[in-house]
């Protein structure tokens, strides 16, 4: 047995070294090696393996104290997630350009080393399974149903216009190694399954916090979690990691059920989260390399979005639509630069299920570089039994952008773009007459009513509707919400030095028959902010080797945009700030009925040192009385946190 383990560490090291492509390997071999990575990843020497990467490629600096970088003791107590990212586009990304995704991960678990240490509390903060099976299903996917209108009804809210000022904080439990805090968590029962970017994955009793169980994964989460319930009656927890592999997890025992690697390219991220229909999965691929391309020696660009659709029970591919033709070398400058395109149109949004017509719906980003595709800044739609495209609606043509284009870099096209991609995910609205209507926000400020029926192969547009001028991180950003006739927006429109630009950061309700709106509630700082302190724009920020007083952000923070996505019930809409606020409106005027400032240090209930931040991407879902809250998210120099929040009704 212990050969066989032997060869098995033999054959992953050298699918590791083919990574590198020096030697050629079969893409199925490497699939293999890395999965068994993921299954094993305790009992295999990963961590030597990054240390003799880190000695060859890091170690001249980082052991050098006359450079002044961080030392290999400073950067161990930090999580292999921010350690990637600031291999992959943040600060250390042009020092590990040469290297590949594997290379860089593998150094990142050889830091990380082991943080046994930081989890000693959960042997005191353990408590036993529930005594019976509870099987209410408070939040299974991130759409809070299959059509991601993030709607949740009376019943199972419990909590109304009448009793919202009643909420008060229960408990609070804090991730160790964590600034950034995006996972929405599955909930049934009494049972909260929820993970973070350190590679935790729990299983908590949502009414007090308790940890009933819990198990390492090998990077970070980083979609929300899905219960796909099999049609034999089985349960899975599926989830994204980092590193662009989807798990299938045994909620009962926490056991990996299976595990299956979906890149496309060394670039490929899962952003938005899977969707499940009768047996299958949905992932939606994006693209960091947006990021990467900011780097001056960078070749930009190879990679670009897609859809891919998997056996729920095995994990096998069962097809994949692609958002744009594979890159092909479009021309050589005379330094001997190589630019490539088409590349781009991420896939950043939850697909949405439409089990009537049987289809998918989603939304597409920008491309990073030309020539341009008709499939960019679109809403797509495909038949979910084979991935062909039934049809498309391109909602700007021509938005060709990376991140060099912040400082003017080599890799930023000629005519470049504004960044204005498909953040939120589609919803299928219903109307009183039968006809249904999809309806699509974007970063540029606009709400798009679609018709799921057109006529030909391109979509057909029933209304538009401009509620802000947008930017490349503002306009409509992660997901919009649903109640009967009126749809509910968030605006996150950051402050900028541009001309003409006038931020309307709030949230808008429109009435989807025609787009006319009903009542737009604006969101202000409410404190007086020293603009020489604020940070750079977007992705350049975490390039940047500056840094800022967390402290002074704290008090007074730069961004307050609504970013994250929201819920609504039939009374009220919940919705979080960049600042840390989290507020309940009413749905009829938007007037405010509660807020609570979370951006505060806790005394957690598991011993560890929180403090909350910027809330975004996932930020809240609400279940039987109880409201709980993502609160951290250190991107973009956002307000770093680490705590979820319960709060419950009084």
């Amino acid at each position: 047995m212990k050969k066989t383990i032997r060869i098995i560490v033999v054959l992953l090291v050298a699918g590791f070294i083919a990574s590198t492509e020096h030697l050629p390997v079969r893409g199925w071999l490497t699939q293999e090696l890395e999965a068994f990575a993921l299954r094993h990843a305790d009992k295999l020497p990963l961590a030597t393996i990054g240390g003799y990467l880190f000695d060859n490629h890091c170690a001249q600096c980082h052991d050098n104290p006359e450079v002044k970088a961080p030392t290999r003791a400073a950067l161990s107590s930090i999580s292999k997630e921010y350690l990637m990212i600031s291999m992959e586009f943040g600060k250390m990304q042009p020092m590990a350009t040469h290297l590949s995704k594997r290379q860089r991960g593998l150094i990142a678990f050889y830091l990380a080393g082991d943080n046994k240490e930081q989890y000693q509390w959960i042997e005191q903060v353990q408590c036993s399974q529930p005594a019976g099976p509870d099987t209410r299903k408070w939040v299974t996917n991130w759409g809070l149903g299959p059509a991601n209108r993030r709607f949740v009804d009376n019943p199972h809210a419990g909590i109304n216009a009448d009793n919202v000022a009643g909420l008060k904080l229960a408990w609070s439990f804090a991730f160790p190694l964590v600034t950034d805090m995006r996972s929405q968590p599955v909930i049934i029962g009494d049972t909260m399954y929820i993970g973070d970017k350190a590679g935790k994955l729990f299983a908590l009793d949502r009414l007090n916090g308790c940890v009933r169980k819990h198990r390492d994964i090998l990077t970070g989460l980083r979609s929300a979690i899905t219960l796909a319930e099999m049609p034999d009656g089985r349960k899975l927890l599926v989830f994204a990691n980092s590193l662009a592999t989807v798990f299938a997890v045994d909620p009962d025992s926490l056991d990996i059920i299976w595990q299956r690697r979906v890149n496309i390219s060394d670039y490929s991220v899962v952003t938005g989260s899977i969707s499940y229909h009768d047996g299958r999965l949905f992932v939606p691929i994006s693209s960091y390399e947006v990021a990467a391309a900011g780097s001056p020696t960078h070749e930009c660009c190879t990679s670009h979005g897609a859809m891919i659709a998997l056996d729920a029970a095995s994990g096998d591919e069962l097809w994949s639509w692609h958002s744009t033709p594979d890159a092909r070398l479009q021309k050589t400058t005379a330094d001997g630069a190589r630019h490539f395109g088409p590349a781009g149109a991420s896939v950043w949004t939850t697909p949405t299920i439409d089990s009537q017509r049987q289809r998918i719906y989603f939304g597409t980003g920008q491309n990073y570089s030309p020539p341009a595709t008709d499939t960019s800044d679109a809403i797509i739609a495909l038949d979910m039994q084979t991935g062909s495209l039934v049809w498309k609606f391109q909602a700007i043509e021509g938005d060709v952008w990376n991140a060099a284009c912040l400082r003017g870099g080599p890799s930023c096209p000629e005519n470049a773009g504004e960044d204005f991609d498909f953040g939120a995910s589609v919803i299928i609205a219903d109307l009183e007459d039968g006809r249904q209507m999809l309806l699509a926000g974007q970063k540029s400020g606009e709400i798009f009513a679609l018709d799921p029926d057109p006529e030909g192969a391109e979509g057909k547009l029933l209304w538009r509707h401009r509620i802000s001028q947008g930017t490349s991180n503002g306009g409509i950003h992660w997901g919009m919400a649903l109640a009967g006739n009126s749809l509910f927006i968030p605006v996150s429109d950051p402050e900028r030095d541009t001309p003409g630009y006038t931020p309307r950061p709030g949230l808008t309700a429109l009435d989807i028959h025609y787009g006319t709106v009903l009542w737009h509630r604006p969101i202000t700082r409410g404190c007086d902010y020293d603009d020489t302190l604020k940070p750079l724009v977007g992705l350049e920020n975490n390039r940047s080797t500056s840094r800022q007083d967390t402290d002074r952000q704290y008090q007074c923070s730069y961004f307050y945009g609504l970013s994250a996505a929201i819920t609504a019930t039939p009374e009220l809409v919940f919705s979080a700030g960049l600042d840390g606020k989290i507020r309940a409106f009413r749905s009829d005027n938007g007037v405010v009925l509660w807020q609570a400032e979370t951006a505060v240090p806790f005394t957690a209930i598991n011993g560890v040192t929180g403090h909350g931040g910027a809330i975004d991407v996932a930020g809240q879902v609400v279940a039987g009385g109880w409201l709980y809250v993502l609160s951290g998210y250190s991107m973009f120099g956002q307000l770093p946190g680490n705590v979820l929040l319960a709060y419950k009704v009084e």
